[in-house]
């Protein structure tokens, strides 16, 4: 038997955080019908086992299309101030796990505020004068890779480095999908 190991305070405070950032989806009227697994009810499993509900919703919540490049148009409008940057975040000064969850955060505040068009400041990273060179931007190399999971695809359409008015390759444009 394998053994687990226990959360660090960091760890667990992140957990705590998203944990709290999630409500339930709205369960549906089972019927009695008997499961395939053995002739139960889903009225009669037990507490432990989970509720099959929230398990048929997820995963076409989370089948959302991969994040594409905004196009030049957009990107071109949006640097011009033609559409306007509707949410602003910057990032600086936080740590991975923080950046993480407060990005997370932000993108579903503003996805239910009616937001259509993100800037989200990373910075470029900063250099320490050591020879260091792998830890140098470190938020800058990891929310494009954030972006791309599967809980950020409900909120995302795609995003692109913004123009150099806006912060350039330190921050990034990201469009929203619309809550429905």
């Amino acid at each position: 038997m394998s053994r687990r190991r226990s959360l660090s305070d960091e760890e667990h405070a992140l957990w705590t955080g998203i944990a709290r950032s999630i409500t339930p989806l709205p369960r549906k009227r089972q019927s009695a019908k008997p499961s395939a697994g053995g002739g139960v009810s889903e009225a009669g499993a037990t507490a432990a086992s989970p509720p099959p509900a929230p398990q048929q919703d997820a995963p076409r919540k989370r089948n959302a299309p991969p994040p594409v490049p905004l196009g030049r148009r957009l990107k071109q409008r949006v640097a011009r101030g033609r559409d306007p940057i509707d949410a602003r975040l910057d990032l600086h000064g936080f740590t991975q796990m923080q950046a993480h969850a407060e990005l997370l955060r932000f993108l579903r505040r503003a996805q239910a505020d009616g937001a259509r068009i993100a800037l989200v400041v990373t910075g470029k990273g900063t250099s320490r004068g050591d020879d260091d060179a792998t830890e140098r931007g470190v938020l800058k190399r990891q929310v494009p890779l954030w972006l791309s999971l599967p809980e950020f695809r409900p909120l995302v359409v795609g995003f692109e480095a913004a123009h150099a008015g806006h912060g350039g390759q330190g921050a990034l444009y990201i469009r929203l999908r619309r809550l429905r």
